[in-house]
């Protein structure tokens, strides 16, 4: 089996999560460390935009502030995302990975393997989304919110017809980069709260609509799932479905002060976070 670095961060800073994100990839595309899978949650509870979001049309950044919310661009695409009750993944492995599909949707279900089998782990019944229809292929290539969770994607999993885990993916230096949030809880009025919506009708609407479509863990579960199962399931979720064995890593003070000049050059930044 080939042998994976296994890295739990656990709770950090919005700007240092994006940062050893991409740090990850920058020394795998060196060659300087095997593919990765990091575990990690944010501190304080964060919005995360896309890369090709506009901050300040999707987004009610004042709302954000008087919540006392962290704000950050990712650099992967999609839409934004309220991460507060969840454990948050990344998988950085090279493209020309043994067996990686070449197209972006069959490595997205390649990686989302592990999520799925996590999920079993956990003892629920997920499944992933194919949208098979005209109407739901359009909303894919136009979404009709900023919201993340406002539809299905493509091989994203599903628990009895409801979005539990949204990823995405970035692919740089021949490496490919994806992240995604596991929903154990959700705050619905907090999450419609920090987006802008057209009138009040089109928020009521999406507050109608949203628990149709969005669903977390522990609303699933008669039992309370904790971070500490969910890492342990995914963790062998993903040892499972890619065959690999992981290894547990840490981080060099080296490696810590590369990831700091970067968090503090880019994403702690709002030339980075409010470009669009």
């Amino acid at each position: 089996m080939t042998t994976w670095y296994f890295l739990n961060s656990g709770k950090c800073s919005p700007s240092f999560n994006m940062a050893l994100d991409e740090a990850l990839l920058d020394w795998h595309s060196e060659g300087l460390i095997p593919p990765v899978i990091r575990f990690y949650e944010w501190e304080p509870a964060t919005l995360s935009i896309g890369y090709f979001q506009q901050a300040k049309r999707d987004i009610n950044l004042e709302a954000v502030r008087e919540q006392g919310l962290g704000f950050v661009r990712r650099p992967t695409g999609g839409r934004a995302v309220l991460h507060e009750h969840e454990l948050t993944y990344s998988v950085i492995v090279t493209e020309s990975y043994p067996n990686m599909p070449e197209s972006v949707t069959e490595a997205y279900r390649v990686l989302s393997e592990g999520i799925l089998q996590g999920f079993h782990n956990l003892g629920m019944d997920a499944y992933f989304s194919v949208p098979d229809t005209e109407e739901q292929r359009a909303d894919l290539k136009s979404p009709k919110s900023a919201v993340c969770f406002d539809a299905p994607s493509w091989y994203e999993l599903v628990v009895e017809g409801k979005k539990v885990a949204g990823s995405a993916q970035t692919r740089q230096k021949g490496v490919i980069l994806q992240h995604g949030a596991i929903l154990l809880d959700l705050d619905q009025e907090k999450l419609l709260s920090v987006f802008n919506f057209s009138s009040e009708q089109a928020k009521d609407r999406m507050r109608r609509k949203l628990p149709e479509k969005a669903v977390a863990i522990n609303s699933l579960v008669k039992e309370p799932v904790m971070i500490e199962q969910c890492v342990t399931a995914f963790r062998d979720g993903f040892a499972k479905s890619l065959q690999i064995d992981l290894k547990p890593y840490t981080l060099s003070e080296e490696q810590l002060a590369y990831v700091r000049a970067l968090e503090e050059k880019k994403y702690a930044c709002d030339e980075w976070n409010f470009k669009k």
